[in-house]
């Protein structure tokens, strides 16, 4: 009881000595309004948590109370300003430098088993012979059935130079599998393809905005420029989250004069808002460029995508981008955790903010809005062409990308082409080039008879969804007694049939296993390769880049553009 007691008291005046330094702290600003609220509310936050610990009828854990309290607090704010505790340091240094130590694959969860999803080519994973499909069983010794993505993860990480034994169940062996490698320092080139797309056009992936990708960038740039014969360069940022602000200017300044401003910050430190420019000469300011954009390239991508569309630098092709114009800096904690607060917002350089959502504002269910119709402002390019705010960055040229049917979005996500891939392998030690292979009749009727012999694939097609809120519908306005039988037949008429559908949509769903079965034989490379034979954005950029009246014309606003469209802007599609 005295320990018991000792304890208490230690947590107590740690507690107080915490709580009394922060009370200080802000009285060290101006003894307003303001800071009285937030002294207030820190004590009754305190009291609360002293009491509750003291007194819950349950031993409560301290620190899982605290998170709970910071993340709940954080998420009020906005998604991007977060709590970083020590024991997520690993994780937070790999999304900024793209660096960890590992075995170098991806893995996710298959039932009641963690799985090896992509071994990356050149990796210790791939080199000790682990295949995508391996059901994980034992790590080192230790049961992995069971456990969570997480877990198993951790146990995968560790110190460089350090050894690990794997043991794995192979789909095609009696016996399971043990696998002995060594962790080594991963580090994943955020560029992880470039080429020609053409006699005269090359491209260059960018996947994320880690430390130093913008050299990779420039690599790739000057290879294709002075080895390969490029012309022309299509930038693809499709699907890129962003990143590290720095890198984004350091990649626009690749291609604008020396001076050229970039963006700008602006947030309620005065002192921190800051305008970055080109400081160094570029390496090319003449070359036709395009650039790829999704609704999934964010932050950083639309920072490139932006300012070199408001410098009238670079054709933006495909569809608005997500609209992420929030900047965060990382402040350090007490006990080595941090926090990532978002502390203002940019702007490029015609002065738009590309921020789509408004977190200040919300309702009352806690939902945010996006930016109003009647607060999009225009804004001009260089040259003098349109452009708006008011979310994201709406491209020169719109590609509309067609929705996946019900019955394909069910394959992927209930993994059958992954698991058919798996089997494929088993029976062909070999496949074409990437730019060659296809998926024969005889090979998609093989996938049908796969999924048709899982019973446990599931899926309801679009009508049958609008079919069900018809009945709920006719339900409750006293519709449905009376058609009844009508209903009954449309129901029999909507049936799934999962061979017709899988018919029905053979190119979306042939296109998705190309993908999945080239990187089993030729890594993400292949897969990559693969993907860009049939892709409408890529083959509009490359027809453009051919056409330098069309592309001159756009920059220079004698071409209309869909980014110069108010109504374009006012879609947030």
């Amino acid at each position: 009881m005295n320990n018991f007691l000792r304890t208490r008291k230690v947590r107590w005046i740690a507690s107080l000595s915490l709580v009394m330094v922060m009370l200080l702290g802000l009285y060290s600003f101006n003894d307003d309004k303001r800071n009285f609220e937030v002294i207030k509310n820190l004590d009754i936050f305190y009291t609360l948590f002293r009491e509750v610990n003291s007194y819950y009828v349950d031993e409560t854990n301290p620190e899982k109370l605290i998170t709970e309290g910071i993340n709940n607090m954080l998420e009020s704010l906005d998604p991007y300003t977060t709590y970083i505790p020590e024991s997520d340091m690993e994780d937070f240094r790999f999304m900024t430098t793209g660096e960890y130590a590992g075995i170098g694959s991806l893995i996710s969860k298959r039932g009641n088993h963690v799985v090896i999803a992509e071994p990356y080519e050149g990796f210790p994973a791939a080199l000790a012979g682990l295949k995508a499909g391996d059901k994980i069983l034992e790590i080192d010794g230790k049961n992995m059935v069971g456990k969570s993505t997480p877990d198993v993860s951790d146990k995968l990480k560790g110190r460089a130079n350090t050894s690990l034994k794997i043991k794995v169940e192979r789909p095609g062996e009696k016996k399971p599998i043990n696998i002995e490698l060594e962790r080594q320092k991963i580090s994943i080139n955020p560029v992880p393809y470039y080429g020609m797309v053409n006699d005269q056009t090359g491209i260059i992936q960018l996947n994320n905005f880690t430390q130093d990708c913008s050299r990779e960038v420039e690599k790739a740039f000057l290879d294709l420029r002075d080895k390969q014969g490029a012309k022309s360069i299509v930038i693809d940022l499709r699907a890129n989250p962003g990143g590290l602000l720095d890198e984004a200017v350091k990649i626009v300044n690749l291609f604008v004069p020396s001076g050229s401003e970039v963006v700008s910050t602006r947030g309620k430190v005065k002192q921190w808002d800051k305008t970055y420019k080109a400081m160094r000469q570029p390496i090319d300011t003449v070359m036709p460029l395009a650039v790829l954009i999704s609704r999934g390239s964010a932050s950083a991508s639309e920072i490139v995508s932006g300012a070199l569309q408001d410098l009238d630098r670079a054709v933006v092709i495909g569809q608005r981008s997500f609209g992420k114009g929030l900047v965060q800096t990382t402040r350090n904690l007490s006990y080595n955790a941090k926090l990532k607060v978002t502390t203002a917002k940019y702007y490029i350089p015609s002065g738009r903010c590309i921020q789509a959502l408004d977190y200040t504002h919300r309702d009352e269910d806690g939902a945010v809005g996006l930016v109003a119709d009647s607060l999009i402002t225009e804004y001009k390019t260089l040259n003098g062409r349109s452009v708006f705010d008011g979310g994201g960055i709406s491209p020169d040229i719109l590609v509309k990308t067609p929705k996946y049917a019900n019955v394909t979005f069910a394959l992927v996500v209930q993994q059958m082409i992954f698991d058919f891939a798996t089997e494929f392998v088993l029976r062909n030690k070999s496949i074409a080039a990437p730019e060659e292979f296809t998926i024969s009749d005889d090979e998609y009727k093989q996938f049908i008879d796969f999924v048709k012999a899982k019973e446990d694939f599931r899926y309801e097609s679009l009508s049958q969804e609008k079919f069900k809120d018809l009945v709920k519908t006719a339900k409750r306005e006293g519709y449905y007694e009376k058609a009844k039988d009508d209903f009954s037949a449309m129901e029999t008429l909507l049936k799934l049939d999962v061979e017709k559908d899988m018919r029905q949509f053979k190119d979306e769903i042939a296109e998705l296993m190309v993908l999945e079965i080239t990187k089993r034989y030729y890594y993400q490379k292949g897969s990559i390769k693969a993907s860009l034979q049939n892709d409408k954005e890529l083959d509009k950029a490359s027809e453009l880049l051919e056409d330098m009246s069309e592309y001159n014309g756009l920059l220079d606003g004698t071409i209309a553009s869909h980014a110069g469209d108010r109504r374009a802007a006012s879609k947030k599609s």
